[in-house]
Formats: structure tokens, C-alpha cells, sequence
């Protein structure tokens, strides 16, 4: 009976898990010998800021990842953050207000680009603690876009500006790289066929300093696991 009790029990979680995933792409992680409660959470496809994309996009909704950033800073239970990127990038402002909620937590953190954390998924991916990059993981760095109608008065030129400094400012505050250096790279017109900006794989986005380490989701977790040991991690412990 005990036996069939705990088979139940083991079926009704996979079976909650299995939801978690398939609605908002999270998870907590808390079989692991160390016996720590890791919250994951996957930043995939685009960043949807205020208007709804189209039904067939894979997107990331931030109106889904701010509360739960919030209820895992007030939990107990939760001891850390691993956050998987394959993203395009996306909604500016849902971007930077997504990177300043990881930034600002308690809680140890780790971040692991796979595929690619493009454009405003750049200032996510070095937001926590300790950031990996998979050798085909990919980063592209260019100046802020706008969709739509752009009214081409000096106005709304220093907007632009003013968004890309904020954006530079959050990097070089948060990683290794210079402003000089991410600006460079962001201006770059010999990488980008019909673009301005940069593509960084692997190893060259560890070598421009902006992300820690090369390495798989197995060195991200170990890392993760060490922070929280260590008591490590959160913005007094970067």
C-alpha cells in the first residue's frame, strides 16, 4: 500500500511538473543530492512586452516572470535561480525590467545561453551571478530598434539614445566589458550583412568579457549549487 501510495504521489508531481512546463517554462528543480530547491526558468523566443504577439510565436510573457520573481524572493523554500536563454530578444523595456528584477535578487543565480540571447536578451543573460555560454551558443549585440511609425524629430532621436545607454549602462555595470568596448561591438558594420552590430559565439562572448564562463548546463548547475552552499550570490554577493 505504501509502496503504491508513494508510485501515486511520484505521478501526480511528474504530472504538475508537466504543467508548469507547458504553461509558463518553469520549474523546481529539488532532487539533487545537495537537496537545494532551484527555481528554473527559461527566457525562449521573443520578449512580449505590452502587446500580444501572434498566436503561433514562441514567446516569453514578462507579465508571467516578474511575479514570479517576486514570489520566489519571498520564498523560503526556493534557494536559487537557473536561467536557460534562447531567445531573439524582444520588448526593450520588458527586457531591462526582467534583467533588473534577476539582478536585485537574494537568492544565488546562474544564467546559460543556449542557441542564442540576442539583442535586449543580452542584459538578462549577464544579470545573475555567474553567466555560462554553451561553444555554440550565440550573442548579438546592435543599437535599440523601434516597430513602427518613428517621427523623425530630435526628440525622438535622444529617446533611442537615452534606451541604448540605459541598455549599455546595465551590461557594463553587470559584466566585464567596457562601455567603449560594448559600444564598439553594438556600431560594428562589417559583421552584419544589412545590419549594425555584432555576433559573439561561444568563446568570444567570454573573451569580450561579457559573459563568465564556457560551458553546459552541467557546470552551470555545479556553479549554482557552490553559490548556495557558499551562502554566495545576490547583489551583496556579486
Amino acid at each position: 500500500m505504501a509502496d503504491q501510495e508513494e508510485k501515486d504521489g511520484k505521478a501526480k508531481k511528474e504530472e504538475h511538473q508537466d504543467g508548469r512546463i507547458e504553461q509558463t517554462g518553469q520549474l523546481t528543480l529539488d532532487e539533487n543530492a545537495q537537496k537545494h530547491n532551484i527555481h528554473l526558468l527559461t527566457i525562449i523566443g521573443e520578449v512580449e512586452g505590452h502587446d500580444n504577439l501572434a498566436g503561433n510565436a514562441k514567446t516569453t510573457k514578462y507579465e508571467h516572470i516578474l511575479p514570479q520573481l517576486a514570489a520566489i524572493e519571498d520564498s523560503d523554500l526556493i534557494q536559487g535561480v537557473l536561467v536557460l536563454l534562447n531567445t531573439m530578444g524582444g520588448d526593450v523595456e520588458a527586457g531591462l525590467a526582467i534583467a533588473e528584477m534577476l539582478a536585485s535578487l537574494s537568492k544565488p543565480t546562474v544564467s546559460l545561453v543556449l542557441g542564442g540571447s540576442h539583442s535586449i536578451g543580452v542584459p538578462i543573460a549577464v544579470s545573475t551571478d555567474r553567466s555560462f555560454i554553451v561553444p555554440s551558443g550565440t550573442m548579438v549585440i546592435h543599437p535599440v530598434r523601434m516597430n513602427g511609425m518613428v517621427i523623425g524629430v530630435p526628440q525622438t532621436f535622444d529617446y533611442f539614445k537615452q534606451i541604448q545607454d540605459r541598455i549599455t549602462r546595465f551590461v557594463c555595470s553587470h559584466c566585464r566589458i567596457t562601455q567603449d568596448k560594448f559600444e564598439d561591438l553594438m556600431m560594428e558594420t562589417g559583421v552584419l550583412t544589412k545590419d549594425v552590430g555584432t555576433i559573439l559565439v561561444g568563446e568570444e562572448a567570454v573573451q569580450n568579457g561579457i559573459i563568465d564562463e564556457v560551458g553546459g548546463i552541467d557546470r552551470a548547475m555545479r556553479c549554482l549549487h557552490g553559490l548556495i552552499a557558499s551562502g554566495q550570490g545576490g547583489p551583496d554577493g556579486r
